[in-house]
């Protein structure tokens, strides 16, 4: 072409959750049965969405009105009932205008960075979550800028490293966490949320909290949301039904602003997100509409309850399994439904491997991993995928110089749950042992 089309930041928009897919379908044909720990879908592992809930948006479908626009910035009165429920929090106020649905937090995580100017940065963390890291060096047409969780710290943020790489990076112009967390499983303490909105208003900054997540918890008290302590700070908080209800398929998510006109740049952000979803016309109408039946209806606060139960006692049995291995750092997870295992620095070398008996499958390994420059992490993810059947994603994919791979804690049938994971720590073993 006579000009160049792609900004060098596109490099950055890699997805390995689902591009490992590519692989592991290679191997079903291949006759390798695929254990799926590589993306959080509740449905994908056996969980149902409930009948009262399906009974509720049933009765949505018969009605004609369900079928037509909805406001831009999504139906009133469900924007309304957010507001009161996150109002009653007792932080920070909000109102219906404070608004806005998305189509899915993917949708809303590409507005927010798209529109920030490229030379004016978020501070995320790392290992971070692909959607986030890949978004903000896309608009910044450079690598990300992360601050560093800390595995021997129960995956808390070293809180110095954020403190002096912002102070230190004018172009640092808003924080972002992600509580609990996607890909560790940690929930921010209430000091350190405190501590971070404390940083954001020394340094006039905004900070994103990507609350997906909130209502997932266990092993812990409930996770606090930013509206809860971000005081006059402007922040935008991110939150959806796909992973809560669970209902991932619905592409439902919103963003809600706080303190938006006590900074008129932030003031400007906020209108700006408002007039793009308002010439996409709307988002998602039904489950705008499902929303507040759902969530109001009094079976709601005894079914998140009892999956959350359900959830932690997985996380106990990945502990049981994988907890005393020597050579890897294993953290118990308090929320989300997600568990990071690190390496130990020097346990992943060239050269190891794991014994596969298909001849065609080993040779589709010994291509995938001949690159030079592959991570080592990487390359054990596809002897662990070829050797074990065993789908998890490298934890170098994000953004994050540790060595390692991300699990899920969604397998529902507990015989398939011990297997999977009974067979990542023959995997890990024989793995290492090898060279």
């Amino acid at each position: 072409m006579r000009q160049k089309l792609v900004q060098d930041g596109a490099d950055e928009l890699n997805y390995e959750i689902r591009g490992i897919v590519k692989k592991a379908e290679i191997l079903e044909k291949l006759g390798q049965t695929i254990y799926w720990e590589n993306i959080g879908d509740p449905i994908q592992k056996r969980n149902i969405f409930p009948e009262w809930m399906k009974e509720i948006v049933s009765r949505l479908l018969k009605d004609n009105s369900t079928y037509g626009y909805c406001h831009s910035k999504g139906l009133p009165k469900t924007r309304e009932y957010l507001a009161q429920e996150t109002n009653a929090r007792g932080g920070v106020q909000i109102s219906a205008e404070d608004i806005t649905f998305f189509n899915g937090l993917g949708d809303a995580i590409a507005k927010v960075y798209q529109f920030i100017v490229p030379t004016s940065r978020i501070m995320g963390p790392s290992p971070a979550y692909s959607t986030h890291s890949s978004a903000e060096a896309a608009h910044a047409n450079h690598e990300p800028l992360t601050y560093r969780l800390d595995p021997d710290h129960s995956w808390y943020p070293d809180m110095d490293d954020l403190y002096y790489k912002v102070k230190y990076n004018p172009n640092v112009v808003g924080i972002l966490i992600i509580n609990p967390d996607n890909p560790t499983g940690m929930v921010y303490p209430p000091e350190i949320l405190r501590e971070i909105v404390q940083i954001a208003r020394e340094m006039d900054l905004f900070i994103i909290s990507d609350e997906i997540y909130n209502e997932i918890y266990y092993h812990t008290e409930r996770p606090l949301s930013l509206a809860e302590v971000i005081g006059e700070v402007p922040g935008i908080a991110m939150k959806g039904i796909s992973k809560e209800l669970p209902w991932p398929g619905a592409r439902c998510g919103w963003v809600e602003y706080y303190n938006r006109h006590r900074d008129p740049q932030f003031q400007k952000l906020c209108e700006t997100l408002d007039n793009a979803k308002m010439i996409e016309v709307c988002s998602t109408k039904l489950p705008q509409l499902a929303l507040p039946l759902i969530k109001q209806d009094p079976r709601y606060r005894a079914y998140r309850e009892e999956e959350n139960q359900k959830i932690g006692r997985r996380s106990e049995i990945i502990r049981e399994i994988l907890g005393d291995l020597e050579d890897i750092r294993f953290n118990v997870t308090y929320g989300a439904f997600y568990n990071t295992i690190i390496f130990k620095k020097g346990t992943l070398r060239p050269g190891q491997f794991m014994q596969i008996d298909s001849p065609e499958i080993a040779q589709h390994v010994q291509g995938w991993t001949a690159p030079e420059q592959l991570a080592l992490d990487q390359r054990f993810v596809y002897y662990l995928l070829a050797a074990k059947g065993v789908c998890v994603v490298p934890i170098s994919s994000f953004c994050s110089e540790l060595q390692g791979f991300r699990v899920t804690l969604l397998e529902e049938n507990e015989s398939i749950l011990r297997e999977t994971f009974q067979r990542i720590r023959e995997g890990i073993q024989e793995y290492l042992s090898s060279a």
